[in-house]
This record gives structure tokens, C-alpha cells and sequence, in this order.
């Protein structure tokens, strides 16, 4: 588990983060958002142990960032959001470069190097020259290069930035794939709908502080205090309004289009199905009946003020 408790870092009289709470679970993809100059790159280069705290500190798996710095740093792989590459250095000879520098054996690099490889993709571009690369295929390489010494704890600023529709959906079922073997991930983002569709959870940062973190769900229900629920009717529907306006756990009942209800539910979870029985009873040609979209970007704006320091 990663805790990061009570950070904050101060530039000459500018406090960029205040008192940051954070707990990331084993095996989780975290997502962590925010505007531009939020705090979220100064949070993450602490946790890579790149830069000091001010005050407060990270623990990774018990160990201090501050105080066990060359330990947390054999659990982590840190991606920054911008990198450079050599000229003239082909993707194997660059990926041989940062194993010998993380200090694998030599009698291990090649299995190592190779693993690397087919998981990110690179094995066909194994003699290419690193600086001809696209962004998307520099993405992968930095991604191969942080997981060369097989961290627990992946770091991953914006990773996703400037990549092409193709290049995401690969990057995606990549991230996938390295949460379903164990890894635990923070990744910040602008692209939050990449997000929502890959993150077990999110902690929403603004002007150096905190605002919320937890489950999508969680969160928007928390924000909402109810679940959205969408009813979809062949015809009859004022007379699904009628039945379901008697109901003490419906609310905010509307025909949200031709033969759409859309309402607000307060009841428990467990006995949401409750409100088909006065519909079933009646025979009204029911067709859908779903929870609305628990939409990333909608909680966003609901939660932030767009506000930079």
C-alpha cells in the first residue's frame, strides 16, 4: 500500500501542495487529476523520490521515501511526462543502456530485455534507430525502460499526452495488462475519459489540496447523494409516470426523451429492483432499465472550481 501523508512542498514562499492525504491500494490504477499547476507532477516527483517534501512524507510498502530513499526507489518505475532520447541509439542498445544503470546482471539483461519487449510491443522495432521513432512507439519505450527492474509501484505523468486515438487504445489495454499483473499504478491525465475507463479509483487535486479521492462511484454518489436511474418504455409512458410517482425512493422523475423517464433513486442498493413491481404489474411494455453513466469528466467539474495557483 502507498500512503502519502501530510505533504507539502514550498518554493521560496510559494506552497505548491498543502497537507496531502493519499492512499493508494496494492494492485490499484489510480488516477490522479487535476488543472495545470494543481500540484500533481511536484506530488509524483516526491514519490519517485526525486524531489524533498518540505514537510510530510511517503511510504511505500512501510518504506520512507524520505528516510529510505534508495530502498523506495527499487519499487518504483517513474515515467515523467517529458523525456529525452539519444540519437544514433537503437531501441534494444537504449533498453541495454538503463539495465545497466538499474544494475541487472549482465547473464539476466537479454531474458529481461526480451520479456520487456513482447510485453510493450517493441520486438519489431528491436534495431530502429530510438529519435525515429512516433510519439506513440517513444511511449512504449519509456514504458519499457520503467520496467526494466520489475517495480511494484508504477508513476506515470502523463502518460497519454500527445499521443494519436490509436496510440491511447494501445496504451490502455497496456495498462491493463500490467494492473492484471499486480503492478499498482498512479497515472495523471487530461484525458479523463481515458481514465474513468481504466482507474479502480481517483483523487481529484486543486491549488495544492486534496478534494476528493476514492471510487468513481463512490464519489459521484457521494456528490449526488442518489443513483440515476434510466428507464427506457415502447410507448405508455405517463403511465410508467404514474406508477412510479407513488414510490417514497423516487425523485426528480422527467421524460428525459420520447419514451425515456429518467429518475433519482434513494433507496438501497440492494432493492433498486423494487421499482419495476409497479410497472410489471401493470403490464407496461418496459424495454431498458439501467443505472446512468457514472461519468468522470461530469464529477470533475462538479468537484473542482478550475481554479490555478
Amino acid at each position: 500500500m502507498i500512503h502519502v501523508h501530510q505533504l507539502t512542498k514550498d518554493y521560496a514562499g510559494f506552497r505548491a501542495i498543502s497537507e496531502i492525504e493519499l492512499v493508494i491500494e496494492e494492485g490499484q490504477v489510480f488516477g490522479f487529476i487535476g488543472p495545470n499547476g494543481a500540484g500533481k507532477t511536484t506530488t509524483m516527483r516526491i514519490m519517485a523520490t526525486l524531489l524533498e517534501p518540505s514537510e510530510g512524507d511517503v511510504y511505500l510498502w512501510e518504506h520512507s521515501v524520505v528516510d529510505e530513499p534508495e530502498m523506495a526507489r527499487r519499487l518504483i518505475g517513474y515515467m515523467p511526462d517529458y523525456y529525452g532520447v539519444y540519437d544514433d541509439v537503437t531501441v534494444r542498445e537504449y533498453l541495454e543502456f538503463f539495465a545497466g544503470a538499474y544494475g541487472l546482471p549482465r547473464r539476466e539483461r537479454k531474458r529481461v530485455l526480451d520479456d520487456v519487449m513482447d510485453l510493450t510491443d517493441l520486438v519489431k522495432l528491436d534495431g530502429k534507430v530510438v529519435n525515429g521513432l512516433s510519439k506513440g512507439m517513444k511511449q512504449r519505450l519509456a514504458l519499457g525502460k520503467t520496467l526494466l527492474h520489475d517495480p511494484k509501484f508504477l508513476i506515470l505523468d502523463e502518460p497519454a499526452a500527445g499521443l494519436d486515438p490509436q496510440a491511447r487504445i494501445e496504451l490502455r489495454a497496456l495498462l491493463r495488462e500490467l494492473s492484471h499483473m499486480g503492478k499498482t499504478i498512479c497515472i495523471s491525465s487530461h484525458i479523463l475519459t481515458e481514465l474513468s475507463d481504466i482507474c479502480d479509483a481517483v483523487g481529484i487535486i486543486e491549488k495544492g489540496q486534496i478534494l476528493a479521492q476514492g471510487s468513481v462511484a463512490s464519489l459521484y454518489k457521494k456528490m449526488r447523494g442518489t443513483r440515476i436511474v434510466t428507464l427506457q418504455m415502447l410507448g405508455r409512458t405517463d403511465e410508467a409516470v404514474a406508477a412510479l410517482a407513488g414510490l417514497e425512493t423516487v425523485s426528480d422523475l422527467e421524460l428525459s426523451e420520447e419514451n425515456t423517464l429518467q429518475f433519482s433513486y434513494t433507496g438501497a442498493e440492494d432493492k433498486l429492483y423494487t421499482v419495476l413491481k409497479p410497472l410489471v404489474d401493470r403490464e407496461l411494455p418496459l424495454i431498458g432499465f439501467s443505472e446512468a453513466k457514472k461519468d468522470l469528466e461530469s464529477l470533475y467539474m462538479s468537484i473542482t472550481q478550475g481554479d490555478v495557483q
